[in-house]
């Protein structure tokens, strides 16, 4: 099978479209994707790439073509919606003659924010007379309005309308969450062809620290009840939950540390209002590796994972939360909804609601006091919960076989 594969991320962006890709082709898939240059998620064009070129390159067999775009640059709305419309433009104008010649028994389309980069996609699938799958990672135009990145009802509308196009095209749309599905439905013209498919872990092996950074880091996690937040620090990840939960636990005096890693919008607002508000108990360790963070999951205490009140997160699984699980550590889950359900259904820990600081604070500190059998106990039935549900291996076949099933059967639904 040939698969073209459409995706503004990938590689060497952490995504998770990474180690799914490269599953496919060790499954026999011909995977070629076409992507835009790396510069997710500190705003520039990562070092050895250009904005403005056309590049080709191999990773792990799998062919990339990159396009080019405009960086998303930091803090600017103006600048991420022209990377977001930079690359929808280049892969319609130069994705079909980058591709000429090229036959595809299926596209499929990774789709985080934006949705709309699947335009390019909905154009190719017609020219190449190839089933078209998308699977959504966010559903938009909801994810614009309650960031509040959009605020004009008449952007939303119309983001609308392109949203109901790229369902109305499309011959498959899969979902990470059942909770999508009703949303989804409401701008599809075949409820039919919307299928759960969930986010996998990426197994990585828990390698002993091979910088200085990292081996410094797992030693103070060690030490004392440390709680690891890892990912993108934005708007949508209820940060100022997380401060109001580490003053709560500061001014009684006791000793749980919040380690926020990654970086992101908030980045600055974090430094800032923990030196206003003289908080010793929040780590701002910065952006690490994803092969290190096996390493940090291992000597944290817990895992944290976290999201604004907005009815739209409650539909929403983070795809953090399928490696926590499989880290076989005690998550704290700051979710409303599905997200809550599986730590809940897992038995991997502590939830409470979405922006509730006090609450956090409480789960926090009821966890600290757990003894650390029982804390072991939850890690466990997490990672059983994983292997069972979002095997990376599992995943993989089943979509294999459906995406066969689709390019011997064109026009058929995915089933």
């Amino acid at each position: 099978m040939k698969l073209l594969l459409v995706s503004q991320y990938f590689w060497p962006e952490s995504f998770g479209i990474n180690a799914l890709a490269s599953a496919l082709h060790d499954r026999g898939v011909e995977v070629t994707v076409l992507t835009g240059q790396p510069n997710y998620p500190e705003g520039a064009v990562f070092p050895g790439y250009s904005a403005w070129r056309v590049r080709r390159e191999d990773f792990q067999g799998v062919e990339v073509v990159r396009l080019p775009l405009i960086p998303r640059g930091v803090r600017s709305s103006l600048r991420l919606t022209l990377n977001y419309m930079s690359f929808v433009i280049t892969g319609c104008v130069l994705g079909p003659w980058l591709l000429r010649r090229r036959h595809f028994d299926a596209v499929f389309v990774y789709a985080p924010s934006p949705l709309l980069q699947a335009l390019p996609a909905v154009g190719l699938a017609r020219l190449k007379r190839a089933p078209l799958v998308v699977w959504v990672q966010d559903l938009w135009p909801e994810s614009l309005s309650a960031t509040g990145f959009v605020k004009n009802t008449m952007v939303l509308d119309l983001v609308r309308g392109l949203v109901r196009f790229i369902y109305r095209c499309s011959d498959a749309i899969l979902v990470p969450s059942e909770a999508f599905r009703a949303p989804i439905e409401a701008l599809t013209d075949n409820p039919a062809k919307i299928r759960y498919y969930p986010n996998a872990y990426v197994e990585s092996p828990l390698a002993v620290a091979n910088s200085v950074d990292v081996a410094s880091l797992c030693v103070n996690l060690s030490s004392g009840f440390s709680v690891v937040f890892a990912g993108n620090l934005g708007v949508a990840q209820s940060l100022e939950t997380i401060i109001g939960a580490a003053e709560i636990l500061q001014d009684k005096a006791v000793n749980v540390r919040f380690f926020l890693i990654g970086s992101g919008s908030q980045s600055d607002w974090l430094v800032e209002e923990i030196e206003r508000r003289g908080l010793a108990n929040v780590i701002l360790p910065g952006r690490f590796p994803l092969a290190a963070m096996a390493a940090i999951y291992e000597a944290a205490s817990a895992l944290l994972v976290s999201l604004r009140d907005e009815p739209i997160f409650a539909l929403t699984i983070p795809s953090k939360v399928q490696g926590y699980l499989a880290a076989g550590k005690p998550i704290i889950a700051s979710l409303n909804g599905e997200g809550a359900r599986i730590v809940l259904e897992a038995g991997a820990g502590l939830v409470c609601r979405a922006g509730d600081a006090e609450g956090l604070a409480n789960a926090a500190l009821m966890l600290s006091r757990v003894d650390a059998d029982k804390r072991g106990k939850m890690g466990e039935n997490g990672r059983r919960y994983a292997i069972e549900k979002f095997s990376l291996d599992r995943l993989a076949d089943g979509l294999v076989a459906q995406l066969n099933a689709m390019s011997s059967a064109p026009g058929e639904k995915i089933q």
